[in-house]
């Protein structure tokens, strides 16, 4: 169950349609008595390790993740917009395959996977 502050800042990534970084969500949560970037790292840490939020490296931001009850927190694919910045959650069995095929090859014992795919998004692609 997640703590005051967890809470706030996974109600906040609800309301996005786009990740967000740690400074803008301590923007929007100052308001609610957050007041350093300490008290949204813990957040965003407790939430990714809890399997409801993912890290997003290219923009360095963070997301909902959409499906926490699935068990494939780990292993995730995005395909993030370079326009509008939004970001979709991908799962597919076919990929989370060719992943530990990969890293078993390796001899790579895989802790996560996120796959991440920069382009267009629908709306933007027609603009």
């Amino acid at each position: 169950m997640p703590g005051r502050n967890q809470q706030l800042v996974l109600d906040t990534l609800t309301r996005s349609e786009r990740p967000m970084g740690a400074y803008e969500l301590l923007e929007l949560l100052r308001q609610e008595g957050l007041r350093s970037p300490l008290q949204i790292y813990r957040a965003l840490d407790r939430l990714i390790e809890e399997g409801l939020v993912h890290r997003i490296e290219s923009p360095s931001a963070f997301a909902l993740c959409l499906h926490s009850e699935s068990g494939t927190h780990g292993r995730a694919a995005f395909a993030i917009c370079a326009n509008c910045g939004r970001a979709s959650e991908v799962h597919d069995p076919a990929l989370e395959r060719v992943l530990r095929r990969i890293a078993r090859r390796q001899g790579f014992r895989t802790k996560s996977a996120t796959v991440e795919l920069s382009g267009l998004c629908e709306a933007c692609s027609h603009r």
